[in-house]
């Protein structure tokens, strides 16, 4: 009777009050019971679905910022609660998250991973349409994965390191139609001309970062065209079903936000969770516990054994001139020079006497500058847009082809450079007495470590440490320390003209006033040029204007301030031998009033990727300084 009963409620539509469960809620309680018995709170994918990291003292937290991320409040701390959480909103159509769609759209990796691990079924657990995604997808097209890196760029702090992101590669895409694929980039959302806030809020994670996929040919444009960035573009072996992991959890990233870190949880560190997650059999971030730096993410990336293929290089429009511009005679760099300022020159006798090809090639040139110049900052760009135009109907009139030309790269891509951490041990004189030292190094390259992989003509050190220990002073002290050391030194020639600059903060030991081994704080800067000359095989000549801050007891009134000038030569001798001097004269009107000339000489031997020999002299106000030491790279 009992039986018949709750039939006849069952089909009545009558309220069963308590007497059997609705099929979702029983439903629900079984998916999550299902996992619960299968553990899958700790498998790696759902960890890596939400971002979770080991905490010190146990237990996980999510990187993930974004409240509307988690569907469970605990979720940032605890993985079944959000696994719990998970499953249950994938029985609702009720919008979440930033992209306020239902879950199982919002957060469809989570939902395909969790389908295909718990076996849904689609009578009780109603697979919903995500029409949005399936669009965005489809506008994708996707068939490969490339890891584009451009270089790294001085002038633009968020940039200095260089930048690392992805580029969605689509089926039939040719040389000419890949600029119109689409990327997956990470970045701080910072606000315009944010000045020195940028600097502590980058740092300390002040800003939001977000996921976005804007074209590949927006990225080119800000990256090769107007920072002048050489471009390498590394393809991803992936599998079909890999590249759609990939897309499925980027489109969640989309959803949500990260606190920015500038030194960890940046650009790269993030396109490498999404790496993982398409195949979780990579560990990719491992290697980077305190740092990560975009050319070591590329290294770990190309170590994977079988994941990468043959990088292509992307030159920037600076690049291609210079190159170009080697082809050419001193006459025709004057001559293309003259049609950039002015292309009625193309009617002068003496390049109306010039035979078509080269003709065609100075055009060529005139009208490669012109188009760096018009897609610049220069208020003169609509000038410059103007001059190409007339240019380039000139070149029409010349019915020949561009001569193909293979634009090499000035420096190698940045997975055969040397790694960007650095120890050092040696020993040396200094002053009628002896030392050994060990020096640390956190980032990045200086100027006489190997150039291989790294921009030309360009330092960057930070997070530095040396401990010495002098043997007849029987003392150990930290020598030098450096919190952040920069040199660009851009050569000048009839088209280039960027200034050189420097800025460096940081301690050295310093011998003055009867203090024989005294710590001094240096604040300092300059402003300069260099050029470029071949008398033996490649060398840079340089010379900045400085001011320069110190504090120490070293000083009658504890501080000095002042500037002079330093002149100097950065020479390669051989591919492996480089060698560097410098002269320097400050005075210092301010504090403790003085003046001092300082000299520099030094040399390095590479011996493989990741081993060099180094030789430094330093002389400063009657206190001389020789080091040897041998540095490895990690």
């Amino acid at each position: 009777m009992i039986h018949i009963l709750l039939a006849i409620i069952a089909f009545s539509g009558i309220p069963s009050l308590g007497l059997a469960e609705p099929v979702s809620h029983s439903y629900q309680h079984e998916l999550v019971e299902q996992a619960r018995q299968a553990r899958l709170a700790d498998e790696r994918e759902w960890l890596l679905l939400l971002h979770y990291q080991d905490n010190f003292l146990g237990g996980v937290t999510s990187e993930e910022d974004d409240p509307g991320f988690f569907l469970s409040p605990h979720g940032k701390h605890d993985p079944q609660a959000e696994l719990d959480a998970t499953i249950t909103q994938f029985f609702s159509a009720d919008p979440v998250g930033r992209s306020k769609q239902p879950a199982q759209c919002a957060f469809i990796a989570r939902y395909h991973w969790l389908k295909e691990r718990l076996r849904f079924d689609p009578e009780r657990l109603t697979p919903l349409s995500c029409e949005r995604f399936d669009r965005w997808r489809a506008e994708m097209n996707p068939q490969g994965i490339s890891l584009i890196f451009p270089a790294a760029f001085l002038n633009n702090p968020a940039s200095m390191f260089g930048h690392t992101f992805l580029r969605i590669d689509q089926k039939g895409q040719t040389e000419q139609t890949r600029l119109l694929a689409y990327t997956i980039d990470y970045a701080a959302d910072v606000p315009p001309d944010v000045g020195v806030e940028y600097a502590y809020k980058g740092i300390w994670g002040g800003y939001k970062g977000f996921f976005s996929t804007p074209p590949y040919y927006l990225k080119v444009q800000a990256y090769r065209d107007i920072e002048n960035r050489d471009m390498w573009e590394y393809p991803l072996n992936l599998t079909a079903d890999q590249i759609d992991r990939l897309l499925m959890h980027a489109w969640e990233m989309g959803n949500a936000y990260f606190d920015y870190f500038f030194f960890k949880e940046n650009c790269s560190y993030h396109i490498l969770s999404l790496l993982e997650y398409a195949n979780p059999a990579l560990h990719l971030r491992d290697r980077f516990s305190l740092w990560t730096i975009p050319a070591d993410t590329v290294r770990a990336i190309v170590d994977s054994p079988g994941l990468v293929g043959t990088a292509v290089y992307r030159p920037s429009r600076s690049t291609i001139i210079k190159r170009k511009r080697v082809l050419m005679t001193g006459e025709e760099q004057a001559l293309s020079n003259r049609v950039a300022n002015s292309p009625d020159v193309i009617r002068d006798a003496v390049f109306a006497g010039l035979p078509t090809n080269r003709r065609a090639f100075i055009l060529d040139v005139a009208s490669d500058y012109l188009r760096y110049k018009g897609e610049s900052d220069d208020p003169e760009v609509t000038v410059y847009k103007e001059r190409n135009r007339a240019v380039l109907t000139e070149r029409s009139k010349l019915s020949i082809p561009s001569e193909d030309i293979e634009i090499r790269p000035f420096t190698k891509q940045p997975d055969v450079g040397h790694r960007t951490s650095r120890v050092t041990l040696g020993g040396g004189w200094r002053n009628q007495d002896t030392f050994e030292e060990a020096s640390f190094r956190a980032v990045y390259h200086d100027l006489l470590d190997p150039e291989r992989g790294y921009t030309p003509d360009a330092q960057i050190e930070a997070f530095g440490v040396t401990v010495r220990h002098y043997n007849r002073a029987e003392q150990t002290r930290v020598e030098r320390a450096t919190l952040i050391n920069i040199v660009s030194l851009s050569p000048i020639d009839s088209l280039f003209r960027a200034p050189s600059w420097k800025a460096n903060v940081g301690m050295q030991t310093i011998q003055r006033n009867g203090c024989r081994l005294c710590s001094n704080g240096v604040f300092s800067g300059g402003m300069g040029g260099a050029v470029e000359s071949a008398l033996f095989k490649r060398e840079v000549l340089y010379a900045f204007a400085e001011a320069e801050a110190n504090i120490s007891p070293a000083f009658h009134e504890y501080h000095r301030v002042g500037g002079g000038a330093t002149l100097g030569v950065l020479a390669d001798v051989t591919d492996r031998w480089k060698l560097m001097g410098s002269g320097s004269y400050l005075r210092y009107p301010l504090g403790d009033k003085s003046d001092e000339i300082r000299w520099y000489v030094g040399s390095r031997l590479t011996l493989a990727q990741n081993w060099a020999v180094r030789l430094d002299y330093h002389h400063r106000d009657r206190d001389d300084d020789v080091v040897c030491s041998i540095q490895a790279f990690f």
